[in-house]
């Protein structure tokens, strides 16, 4: 039995694809479940009608893409974050933070579509914008702390003898109390 398949069918085929089956099979679950129909002559010159439509309107969506593509790759972003003395940034930049400062520069991209790792240092990392299964396109990103990085100020540890003299005195004077 040849039938159409009007949905990607898992071991059997994808959306639109013409394709041959036992009668049973087609008749009991394809047909009664939607999920194919006959391939009569018209029913294939009915498919053949909407792949042709869909061509075009998946090959304006990718053009779409890729004209914000050729000007997402000239974008560099900077952004600032607070960050301890060790250069560990608290909390961390991720596809959110980045979407919001390519909001900033006027492009309006869905955090979905960014990919990055959650960044924890400061430094440069690069975050993946794909706007089409096709089209993607490679941003750099640069994490700077917000205010210099000071380092911590060392404890002031006092000498090992000055201790051991203190604990003398303190034991000298507790004895002379009793």
């Amino acid at each position: 039995m040849e039938l159409i398949l009007k949905e990607d069918v898992i071991g059997l085929g994808y959306k639109y694809d013409i394709v041959n089956v036992k009668s049973g099979y087609g008749r009991n679950y394809l047909i009664p479940t939607g999920k194919a129909v006959i391939a009569s002559e018209s029913a294939k010159k009915i498919v053949a009608e909407e792949l042709k439509q869909k061509a075009q309107k998946l090959a304006k969506i990718k053009a779409e893409a890729q004209s914000v593509a050729d000007k997402l790759a000239s974008v560099a972003l900077t952004i600032t974050a607070k960050v301890s003395a060790n250069g560990t940034i608290y909390g961390s930049v991720n596809s959110v933070i980045i979407a919001d400062e390519l909001k900033k520069l006027g492009f309006d991209i869905d955090r979905k579509l960014i990919t990055i790792k959650d960044v924890k240092k400061i430094g440069d990392h690069t975050a993946t914008v794909r706007l089409h299964k096709e089209v993607s396109v490679a941003i750099p990103v640069t994490v700077v702390p917000d205010a210099p990085i000071e380092e911590a100020p060392a404890a002031e540890v006092a000498p090992v003898a000055e201790v051991e003299a203190e604990i003398e005195e303190a034991v000298e004077d507790e004895e002379t109390a009793e």
